[in-house]
Parts: structure tokens; sequence; C-alpha cells
């Protein structure tokens, strides 16, 4: 059946999952991470049925940027998964008229296993793992995957119990802060994404890095940098408009999407906005703790339209200006 080693590692991914507990995107993104080296795949997502799409809401290797994508549920091997309530295994995604095939060269996978997940009687989405090679997994692949699939199940039922407005609420944001995960962020900014390039709507993308959040851990501990995320993201949300979304990427990187922008120095007036908002002093159990921010932004379509290269240069210049706030404070000190 299953090697000693194999069964070690779906039983230390067991614990790992019940260690993350209610935490439903770190979950699934840890879930696709370990599909990796499980069977030997490419790439793995998570999708999540939504109307009549199948939307990626983890994913790691050569799918890891494809965060956010939405697949037409009824043109998709997802989709027949799910209808289906049962496997489904592609060896070629070429010869397989089930397969989105244009998604699937975008992406540059050639087979792929696909496993429903199951929330009651109800199939919510698949776990799919993605071989850039032709007939890449076996029947073993298959059954592994399989018990992978169903800790993955338990862990949104316990999430979430009976109740599947609950479900996607937790898939699609930060259990520690109540703010957008990455997955909701990336599929906002892509639907805002094509507006964009068709109507040259302008919308804008800041990332901020907390800073200093290691020394707080490593001299307060990791109650006060716990307290720090929470504080931060609450004065992110209340920077946002009511049609901006605020989000947590993970760690201490936070993101806003603007939407929409009027001009660049909008976008500018909204940076400065944000450095005074997160920039005050946080009390914690009685001490002063000094708070600040690193933020960059991008705008689109000035910057461009492609969502993964936007973000990228948003976050470019978030260190850009870090490294200023250093040199400055550095200069400071020695004057």
């Amino acid at each position: 059946m299953f090697s000693t080693g194999k069964l070690l590692e779906i039983i230390a991914i067991q614990t790992e999952i019940a260690r993350l507990g209610a935490d439903l995107g770190s979950v699934m993104q840890h879930a696709v991470e370990r599909t990796l080296s499980l069977i030997g795949a490419d790439g793995a997502a998570i999708e999540l049925a939504e109307g009549d799409d199948m939307v990626y809401r983890a994913s790691a290797g050569i799918a890891q940027r494809f965060l956010g994508l939405h697949l037409a549920r009824g043109q998709s091997l997802s989709g027949a998964c799910v209808a289906l309530g049962q496997a489904v295994r592609c060896d070629d995604t070429e010869l397989d008229s089930r397969a989105d095939q244009a998604a699937c060269q975008r992406i540059g996978l050639r087979s792929m296993i696909v496993l429903p997940l199951r929330y009651g009687d109800s199939t919510v989405g698949v776990l799919k793992a993605m071989s850039a090679r032709v007939a890449g997994f076996t029947e073993s692949d298959q059954r592994l995957l399989d018990l992978l699939a169903e800790h993955v199940a338990a862990a949104m039922f316990h999430a979430a119990k009976y109740d599947t407005d609950a479900l996607f609420y937790r898939a699609t944001h930060d259990a520690m802060t109540d703010l957008a995960n990455r997955s909701l962020f990336m599929d906002r900014l892509r639907g805002i994404g094509v507006l964009a390039g068709r109507e040259g709507m302008r919308a804008g993308v800041l990332v901020a890095d907390l800073n200093g959040l290691k020394q707080i851990n490593d001299g307060l501990g990791h109650r006060a940098g716990d307290a720090l995320i929470v504080e931060f993201a609450r004065r992110l949300k209340a920077c946002a408009r009511q049609s901006d979304l605020a989000a947590r990427l993970g760690g201490d990187e936070f993101a806003l999407i603007l939407d929409p922008v009027d001009s660049p120095e909008g976008a500018k007036a909204a940076v400065a906005r944000l450095e005074s908002a997160l920039g005050s002093p946080l009390m914690f159990e009685g001490r002063v703790i000094e708070v600040g921010a690193s933020i960059g932004h991008a705008l689109m379509p000035d910057d461009g339209c492609d969502v993964d290269a936007l973000v990228d240069l948003a976050d470019r210049r978030m260190y850009v200006a870090k490294r200023q706030q250093r040199g400055a404070a550095h200069s400071g000190r020695t004057n």
C-alpha cells in the first residue's frame, strides 16, 4: 500500500493541520504546499466552488502565482469533480476535453489529479495536484492525496460547522485580524485588473510592512507582537473606504486596494494618511510601543494591469521606503 515514510508524512501533515485550528486559509495553504513533497507534484491548488466558477483559494508550485484565478465551473476538470463528487484524473490535458486547456497551458500543467472536498452532503471544492509531465501521477499518488483531502475537509467542518457561508468567509479571511487574506486580495485585484485594462479605470495597490515586529517579539514576547498586528490591522481598516479592501498578506505584511483612485496624487495622499495612522505609538500593558510602517504603492493602469507585476512593483517600492527610513534613522543617530 504505502511506505512507512509516506504514512509518517501523512500523520505529520494531519498533526500540522490540527495545530492550525480554525485558520482555514492557513490550513488550505499548508495542504497545497505539502502536496508538492508528498507525491512529487509540480503544483497544487485548492479551489472552492463559488457560483458558476471554481476559484483558486490556495496555491503552490507552478500554480502559486495564479491565486485568485477563476475557472468556469462547467468547462474545467475541477467542475467535473464537484459535479461527480468523486476523484478525477487526467493523464494529458492536451487530449482531455474536460480540462480547461487554455488555463492548463498558462499554468504549465500537463496532467493532474483532482480530489473532492466534501462538506456535509455537498462537495464544496477540490484539492488538485499538478504535474508538468504527461501521466505524472500513479494510483498510489491518488490514494495518498485522497487521505490529505479527507484531513482538509475535516478541517473545513471544524472551522465552520453546518454553515457554508461561514466556511467561505473563513477561507478568505485572516483568522487573527479578520481582514481579507491573500487569496481574497488577489481575487479582488484580478477582477479590478480586467476592468482597468478594458475601461481604463484607475485603482491603486498599497503594500505595507510593519516595522520592528521581530524586535518586539524578541523583547516583549509574542503576546505584544500579536497585539501590534491586531492594532495595525484595525488602523489599516479604519483608513479604508467602503469601496477599498484591506488585507493581511501574511506575517507582518499588509495591503490595501484603493478602488477607485482619481489620480496619482490621490494615491500618494492615501499613502501619507496611512503612514500617519500607522505611525502613532501603541500602549500594551502599560508600556508604550513605537510602531511604524514602510509603504509602497502602484497604480493600474498607469503601472500596468498585470496584477502579479503590480503587487511586485508595490512590494519593491515598499522595500525602497524601508531602506530610506533606515538610512534616515542611522543619519539621525550619527548627527
